[in-house]
């Protein structure tokens, strides 16, 4: 898998015969209590030096993942369009960045319903992110999540649900990672014997879950699932030399993974 173009706001990526473009939305500012321990306990003043903080606080990326087959383009979560933080929202300039014409996506993908993956679906303005969409794939267990959200009130009747093991195409497949919400899916892209799997929020401070995996995060629907999901999936990229892209890894997200002796290590692409 090879890097091929690049901007402030995307990079794109050749992988077998597809091209792969990570899209950032921008970045949102956390607390650090929202990192814990095993037993839910927060961190404090035994906050790993590695982590980074600005103006005390943890900095994560927001990216979603472009998939082009040379026919169609599916869409893998949307950012948070106005519906956050002000830092966010920035996919259709990336999305113009990288050139990718929104009429040509016409495929939609969430790994989970949490609102900085599904909000880019409306503009700030109110108009359809993605006017030519045709298929609109929610994890089957979030649907009623996703249908609660009064501003998607005009796609709730067009999501179809999405279950592990559904081939959205001949080349991506989904995966199912439970924990961080009860749906959590993780989608296999493949060609060519080369594979990059886009993971979601599977890992939200790649400064130190990858080193200490076990550390979860406030917002994880089910933390000890979360971890166990998290292990299991770290081994599978890692002993199959599959690259990775993540939500929350720092743009563009996109890497490979290997493992260390206690845990293991991301290296970006």
């Amino acid at each position: 898998m090879e890097r091929i173009s690049a901007g402030p706001h995307y990079a794109t990526y050749k992988i077998g015969d597809l091209t792969v473009t990570s899209l950032r939305d921008g970045y949102v500012d956390m607390p650090v209590r929202r990192l814990r321990q095993p037993g839910d306990k927060p961190f404090g003043d035994d906050l790993p030096p590695q982590v980074p903080l600005f103006d005390g606080a943890l900095r994560l990326s927001v990216n979603a993942f472009a998939i082009d087959d040379g026919e169609d383009i599916t869409l893998i979560d949307t950012g948070s369009s106005n519906a956050w933080h002000p830092t966010m929202g920035f996919l259709p300039q990336a999305l113009s960045e990288a050139k990718i014409a929104l009429d040509r996506i016409h495929t939609v993908a969430f790994t989970h319903t949490h609102l900085d993956h599904i909000q880019g679906l409306i503009l700030p303005d109110g108009g359809d992110g993605f006017p030519q969409l045709s298929r609109l794939l929610v994890p089957r267990a979030e649907l009623d999540m996703f249908r609660s959200e009064a501003r998607l009130s005009r796609f709730h009747d067009r999501a179809q649900p999405l279950d592990p093991g559904q081939h959205l195409s001949a080349n991506i497949e989904a995966i199912a990672a439970p924990g961080h919400e009860i749906g959590h899916t993780c989608f296999r892209v493949a060609s060519h014997g080369e594979t990059l799997l886009a993971w979601g929020d599977l890992v939200h401070v790649p400064s130190l879950q990858f080193d200490r995996p076990e550390v979860a995060w406030e917002f994880d629907a089910d933390q000890e699932q979360a971890r166990a999901t998290r292990l299991r999936i770290l081994a599978l990229a890692a002993d199959n030399a599959w690259c990775v892209a993540g939500a929350h890894l720092d743009s563009p997200g996109v890497g490979r993974i290997s493992r260390t002796e206690t845990g293991y290590r991301f290296e970006p692409l």
